[in-house]
């Protein structure tokens, strides 16, 4: 968590220099206000009646400033630019890194709750707009409120009273917007629920199109997609109905100043209280001083949009991650004490007392559903538990560092995901710094060298996302051999050998023979020959350890196991 607090702070320390080019931008931006208003006191000195001469040097040396603000101008607005556009898409680039690397910290139960269009479209959609609040909104706010500060201060010793008549609806239009961000605040909720609504459906329906071909389902039947996209137009419509009236009024407040202070310059000059040159002057700023206060006004609905969308992130960054400092001891038994388990409101185990001994083989057998998956899970620590304690060679994983721990344990899953890079590298995820030999070495053990030789370009070979473009038991092989690299001294195998045929059956389990040997070993069975020579069989039911033994003791027994191993040896030599 800390280092994903020093991210945060860094990406607001970039926040400081866009900001500060975009201000000092518009400091240099009043340079032609003040150069205007000396000008026109130049001309009302030759035309007041005094008979003094034209300044015409005096006009040149203004004309000159002029010239040479022009490339100080170019400078500070160059400067700003750079500065906002690449602040922001640092910040946004390092934001989703860091955010990516928390959730990959974060305990599998948070992230199970949480729907993945949410989290993808905050890592995508969120950082988006939060970038083009940095890159554009936040600098032109920030110098848009400069501006009339500045001329407000500098005017009012000018003319107290004309100052205060052009200014004067400017805090009704700020209560105005405040009004209109707690409007937004209830409207964006809504908006966000229903755009992260609709990235989900339009997953569901990009992923479901293989079933819906089966099906014969046509594309306007899925209405779940389409009532979707109508709850997220509805929703689009009515924040800006809504909003659109508290910006316009606002927008208007500040521009009434200018009508403010004409009203109040003429009287004043009718009445002979107010010069006709200090008039002009107060014409000339008031025609602009606003202008860019109105434009970052229009934009100030869209802004607090993107500064929700931000807030989102921050929420997500402060998720706890899983926490344990000490060194994850190097082997050890693994020892349950009293663990309950469960998904939300679903109990998956209950009151769990087991020992999974070092150095030896310990299958989990039991129906679908009795908790095999769940209990192989919390050896490798993916979850805590909610009662009870899971010791690591006497130590609570809790308090272990799940990254140190991790180091320990390779795992084999039985749905199998390969990423979207070459064979190569998806084999040395098991160790990053193996050499070719040492991958080449793991295929062969895993008996997957061979087909991967006959690919067009052998092990630099890219498999589509998730390993689409090879079959089950090519994605299952390769699995094996990433973690015969890893050479861990704990092995958790959920059903390693699912997906294979039996023409390469025999030849895998010699390979995960060899990379059980001597290590302690948890496998998730369902075909019972292959676990019949474990150390310990547990049988699960319903969350639940209801036997424990070696094979034999568990037959001689006529429990459950019994059942199991007599129903698959009744359908073994069943034909279609």
């Amino acid at each position: 968590m800390n280092a994903i607090k020093n991210i945060t702070i860094g990406q607001t320390d970039r926040l400081n220099k866009p900001v500060g080019y975009t201000m000092l931008a518009n400091l240099v931006n009043i340079i032609p206000f003040c150069l205007s208003v000396e000008a026109i006191n130049v001309v009302f000195r030759a035309f007041d009646g005094t008979g003094a001469p034209l300044d015409v040097h005096r006009l040149w040396a203004l004309i000159g400033i002029l010239i040479g603000y022009m490339g100080v101008m170019y400078w500070a607005e160059r400067a700003a630019y750079r500065a906002n556009f690449r602040g922001a898409y640092e910040m946004s680039a390092m934001g989703r890194v860091g955010l990516a690397e928390h959730l990959r910290k974060l305990s599998l139960g948070f992230l199970s709750r949480r729907d993945p269009g949410d989290l993808s479209s905050m890592l995508i959609t969120d950082f988006a707009m939060a970038e083009t609040g940095i890159s554009h909104h936040l600098p032109q706010l920030m110098g848009a409120l400069v501006m009339p500060v500045l001329a407000f201060l500098s005017l009012l010793w000018m003319d107290w009273r004309m100052a205060l008549a052009m200014f004067m609806a400017l805090p009704f239009a700020m209560g105005v917007l405040w009004l209109s961000t707690c409007v937004q605040q209830a409207l964006s909720s809504s908006q966000i629920t229903a755009k992260i609504n609709a990235g989900n459906r339009l997953e569901e329906y990009l992923q479901g199109i293989r079933v819906m071909k089966a099906y014969n389902l046509l594309g306007d039947k899925f209405t779940r997609l389409q009532k979707a996209f109508n709850d997220l137009r509805h929703a689009c419509i009515r924040q800006e109905a809504l909003l659109g009236p508290f910006i316009l009024l606002s927008v208007a407040l500040v521009r009434s100043g200018l009508t403010l202070m004409i009203l109040c310059g003429s009287y004043l000059l009718l009445g002979g209280d107010l010069s006709l040159l200090t008039f002009v002057l107060f014409l000339v700023v008031g025609s602009r001083v606003f202008d860019p206060l109105t434009s970052a006004l229009t934009n100030f609905a869209e802004f607090r949009y993107f500064s929700i969308a931000g807030g989102r992130i921050l929420r997500l960054m402060q998720e706890p991650e899983m926490g344990g400092q000490v060194e994850a001891p190097e082997s050890g038994d693994i020892r349950f004490e009293h663990v309950n388990f469960g998904y939300q409101r679903k109990r998956v185990l209950s009151d769990i007392n087991l020992t999974l001994r070092k150095g030896t083989l310990t299958a989990l057998v039991g129906p679908s559903g009795s908790g095999k998956s769940t209990l192989m899970k919390l050896c490798a620590r993916f979850y805590d538990p909610q009662k009870g304690h899971v010791l690591f060679n006497g130590i609570d994983m809790r308090s272990i560092d799940p990254e140190a721990l991790m180091k320990h344990i390779s795992m084999v899953f039985q749905d199998v995901y390969l990423f979207q890079d070459t064979i190569r590298n998806n084999i040395r995820f098991g160790k990053s710094e193996a050499t070719d030999e040492e991958v080449i070495e793991a295929a062969r053990e895993a008996c997957c060298h061979d087909f991967i030789s006959r690919l067009p370009k052998g092990y630099d070979t890219l498999v589509g996302e998730g390993g689409c473009t090879l079959s089950g038991g090519e994605k299952q092989r390769i699995s094996i051999a990433r973690a015969i690299l890893k050479n861990a001294p704990i092995v958790l195998l959920d059903e390693a050998t699912a997906s294979l045929d039996p023409e390469n059956e025999v030849d895998v389990q010699k390979a995960i023979n060899r990379l059980i040997d001597g290590r302690t070993v948890v496998v998730i069975a369902h075909r019972l020959k292959t676990i019949r020579y474990a150390d310990t069989i547990v049988v699960l039911n319903e969350g639940e350890v209801v036997e424990l033994g070696t094979h034999d003791d568990l037959l001689t027994r006529q429990g459950l196991y019994h059942q199991l191993w007599s129903i698959q040896e009744k359908t073994s030599g069943w034909t279609i």
